[in-house]
């Protein structure tokens, strides 16, 4: 069974940093991307970031030039290094995997419970 454990979310100041894990577990025969979703309290999930198999990012008009997002596959772990916070970044971060579980199956979407990142001073 594939797992997604999101960690590195916490309380900054604005203009701080975080960065956030996505470790995955389980077994996949290819992933297509992955990618960090948020979720602030009243408002729909939105994208944040995607990385591509081929390494071919993807960013938010809000986040651009402040987020990064990276993956060390020797480690099953995706990153998305925060910079330069603001309060509206405030918001619970989900991790999430496009993938195929085995050859033969179809694309699944795999989710992390998420990880609460909260701006404030």
């Amino acid at each position: 069974q594939v797992q997604l454990v999101e960690s590195g979310g916490g309380l900054v100041q604005p203009g701080g940093s975080l960065r956030l894990s996505c470790a995955t577990s389980g077994r996949i025969f290819s992933i297509d991307a992955t990618g960090w979703y948020r979720q602030a309290p009243g408002k729909q999930r939105e994208l944040v970031a995607t990385i591509s198999s081929r390494d071919i990012t993807n960013y938010v008009d809000s986040v651009q030039g402040r987020f990064t997002i990276s993956r060390d596959n020797t480690k099953n772990t995706v990153y998305l290094q925060m910079n330069n916070l603001k309060p509206e970044d405030t918001a619970v971060y989900y991790c999430n995997v496009r993938a195929k579980p085995t050859y033969f199956t179809r694309i699944v979407d795999y989710w992390g419970r998420g990880t609460q990142v909260t701006v404030s001073s």
